[in-house]
């Protein structure tokens, strides 16, 4: 009874009390956080009552800042930012996490491990008041064994994090805390290590897949320990394929690799169209008692890289359809929610992707998670820099002690992920190219091999010039330890590099949309290039208009970045709401997924003209609604593989053009209200066609949630689209219009909204923001317990719009 009013008390106290029996729990829930330094709060008896209560993933960089001060901080941009526009204006600092836990008592004896997925940047733990732990790099993921510092179970631990992110040490928008899950572990004194299984197919041959699995056995107990390890492996069905055992005696203190070999009759093969995953269940038995056991997800397949057939997929040949994404989640800031990195890859899926790059840095377990079950292939990078610096204060002060340890982490965290097929140990390396950067290259390499054998190690190359930047020089040094080759924007070089390297397997590593007809040319015509990645899949935080298009006068360029209040990179074929933009659809033709497309470049004012940047796209729309410029000349962009394009404007023809090299013709023609269509021809005979309409005036704001029921677990998200439609249910594209946003009851709450400008700071995160083109998103968390939440927008003069979600 005494056990249970304690239990009681500490529930009320917001301290977790941990699942009796659970191996690996959550622990996200029921942090005290406050911005700021503490160094007393590392005590046990530290009162932080006063502090805020948070959930994880937690970003601390897109919330408000207090002090909103004017022409100088919107939201969580301030002008004092560090990093400026490289980090999208935002202010890092200094910022400490306490939790309070208790382990059930069932669980005495047992042994305890914190895993981090990922805290930015600098991190220290503390248990119980006494240093655990420490990490450096932001996006390695870090675990440790708590037990020495744990009290006994049924007594309160306290859990402390403190976190440092201070001066200029990313070029993108990196975010600031615990932005990753946190779990606890608990396992027996003699357990499986959990990076400590590794899973390979070796080969597939008459209908029969050979697999290896080595699994690591740990004993931390005092006693000897003669055990069986099992492995059942699974079906996609859940039914049982193969099953093997073995019988190991492990010393006290000593750890034992065990390898087994199962053979898997007719599999159902992993691939970017099936993506089928078995699960391979390690158990470990003590006598009749299982003490231990892990699921690991297992996607049979074999990969081929070579310069005859380029890049195979259990064995058949498969052209890299790539986009490079940075780790952010737009509106979510850094926050890895599960939901919201399954929704990143569901959308590039949807838009064609069948491949992502991770810029430049690992990603989340979720992310690569969602990759395995949608199908998506991952080139897999660690840093952004070695030893040399891009900013004075980032990872190069941390990489020659501690490269080996992360690196490490990387590959034991995600060898085991089918959709991984390479891994990058960098990008456009400052020291790439001389005799250091070859022996640090190969030494990641090494590191790597120590892990994993059955991938090709890459990076991504950039150009190096000689001093009157005259010159391209050889770059033999920065391609001598990769497998394969990975080019930034060199695709004018791959035959001339093929002369040189015949052996050379290449890939557009990064690569721009104005470009993406000549890179996607030489992917389908040289089968030695393997793919085209392109900057970028999806817009992102930070790199603030790089791919900006702007009305200009016409002695005036563009420049790489845009100052103050750009945040936003602007050069995603998605934007940050997961819309799609116009050059996607142009990349549709590219990649023969739809056969036209058409868009119309907006007019520049008088005497002004467009220009656009070197990532940037052309200022256009999927509309035909100009009102107020009728017989003024507007320019139709028609994207097509057909060689002629015919121009309809209420249905009369007016135009007719040939398709140039990049697959592309424009027509100048005086602006009418009605429907504009573009049909394909070949040989006189008209195919294909896409049309434009001009619609109506804004006549209800329309909200579409991408899930109307969410997990009761405080995790899962549902993202609203909200809309301006006229009468038939067209987007109108309206930029001026601002919308309140409100919601009532117990099912969840509003934790992000805003719209997708890459420069309108004032409705970032805001409940009153503009819409830009017509749109903007609310995004939703679930609560903990069963509800309804009910969301409400208003827009000026039209009726509120209401959606009610549950959580269940």
């Amino acid at each position: 009874m005494k056990l249970c009013k304690l239990l009681l008390v500490l529930l009320l106290s917001n301290v977790q009390i941990v699942n009796a029996g659970a191996r690996k729990e959550l622990f996200d829930r029921g942090w005290r956080f406050d911005k700021g330094s503490h160094a007393d709060a590392v005590t046990t008896t530290f009162d932080d009552s006063s502090w805020r209560l948070v959930d994880l993933p937690h970003d601390w960089s897109i919330e408000p800042l207090k002090d909103q001060i004017e022409d100088e901080t919107i939201g969580p941009f301030s002008k004092k930012s560090p990093g400026g526009p490289a980090t999208g204006q935002t202010l890092g600092g200094e910022g400490w996490y306490r939790k309070s836990f208790v382990i059930a008592p069932g669980d005495k004896g047992k042994r305890h491990e914190l895993y981090f997925e990922g805290v930015y940047n600098q991190s220290e733990v503390w248990i119980n008041g006494r240093k655990a732990n420490s990490n450096v790099y932001g996006y390695s993921t870090f675990r440790f064994d708590i037990t020495p510092y744990c009290k006994t179970a049924g007594q309160k631990n306290v859990v402390v994090v403190k976190v440092i992110n201070e001066g200029k040490n990313s070029r993108w928008y990196s975010g600031s805390g615990i932005y990753r899950h946190v779990w606890l572990i608990q396992t027996s004194p003699v357990y499986i290590d959990d990076w400590g299984t590794y899973i390979k197919t070796n080969n597939i041959t008459e209908g029969k897949a050979d697999i290896s699995l080595t699994t690591k056995v740990i004993n931390t107990s005092k006693k000897k320990a003669e055990l069986r390890v099992q492995v059942d492996l699974l079906s996609p069905a859940g039914i049982i394929v193969a099953k093997v055992a073995n019988n190991v005696m492990l010393s006290i203190n000593d750890s034992l690799e065990v390898p087994f070999k199962l053979t898997v009759n007719k599999p159902a093969l992993w691939s970017t169209d099936s993506p089928n995953l078995y699960t391979s269940r390690i158990s470990l038995w003590k006598g009749k008692n299982k003490i231990d056991e892990q699921t690991r997800p297992l996607g049979i397949r074999t990969i081929a890289f070579s310069v005859e057939k380029g890049f195979e997929l259990n064995g058949i040949p498969v052209k890299l359809r790539g986009g490079c994404v940075h780790h952010d989640n737009g509106l979510l800031g850094a926050m890895a929610f599960d939901r919201a990195e399954e929704r990143k890859i569901t959308i590039l899926k949807k838009n064609g992707f069948n491949a992502v790059r991770g810029s430049h840095n690992p990603m989340s377990e979720s992310f690569l998670a969602a990759c395995d079950r949608l199908g998506m292939l991952v080139v897999d990078e660690a840093f952004d820099q070695w030893n040399s610096k891009k900013n004075k204060d980032d990872y190069h002060q941390y990489f020659k002690d501690w490269s080996a340890k992360d690196i490490k982490s990387l590959i034991l965290r995600d060898r085991n992920h089918p959709s991984v097929i390479m891994w990058s140990i960098g990008n456009e390396i400052p020291e790439r190219n001389n005799d250091k950067g070859r022996e640090t290259a190969g030494y990641l390499r090494s590191e790597i091999r120590k892990y994993d054998d059955s991938r090709p190690v890459t990076a991504g190359v950039n150009k190096q010039w000689d001093k009157e930047h005259k010159n391209m020089l050889p770059l033999d040094n920065a391609f001598y330890n990769l497998d394969v080759a990975g080019y930034n924007y060199m695709w004018r070089f791959y035959e001339v590099e093929h002369e040189k390297f015949p052996n050379r397997i290449m890939y557009g590593s990064e690569s721009v949309a104005t470009e993406a007809s000549q890179n996607w040319d030489k992917v389908e015509k040289l089968p030695y290039v393997i793919g085209d990645f392109v900057w970028t899949a999806q817009d992102y935080l930070g790199e603030s208009g790089i791919g900006n298009s702007l009305e200009v006068a016409p002695e005036e360029n563009v420049h790489q970045f845009m100052g103050w209040p750009w945040f936003n990179g602007w050069c995603g074929d998605i934007d940050i709401l997961g819309v799609k933009k116009p050059q996607s659809y142009y990349r549709d033709v590219l990649w023969r997924i739809r056969n036209i497309s058409m868009a119309t470049e907006i007019p520049a004012a008088e005497g002004k003209i467009r220009r656009v940047s070197f990532w940037g796209w052309a200022d256009e729309a999927l509309s035909w609604t100009y009102p107020g410029m009728e017989s003024k000349m507007i320019k139709v962009n028609v994207y097509t593989r057909y060689p002629q394009v015919r121009l309809y404007l209420n249905d009369s023809l007016i135009a007719e053009g040939t398709t140039n090299d990049m697959y592309k013709v424009s027509f100048n023609i005086p602006y009418q209200k009605g429907q504009l269509k573009a049909i394909g021809v070949t040989n006189g005979h008209e195919f294909d066609s896409v049309a434009l309409s001009t619609v109506g005036q804004v006549s209800a704001v329309r909200l579409v949630a991408d899930k109307t029921m969410m997990a009761a677990n405080g995790q899962d998200l549902s993202f609203v689209l909200v809309e301006l439609v006229d009468k038939d249910g067209n987007v109108v594209y309206d930029s001026k219009r601002k919308i309140k946003i409100s919601s009532e009851g117990n099912g969840g709450r509003i934790i992000a909204s805003g719209n997708a400008s890459p420069n309108d700071m004032q409705s970032f995160n805001s409940l009153n923001p503009n819409l830009y083109n017509g749109r903007g998103m609310v995004i939703l968390r679930s609560s903990y317990e069963p509800g309804e939440i009910s969301l409400k927008v208003e827009c000026e003069s039209l009726k509120p719009c209401v959606i009610k979600i549950s959580t269940q």
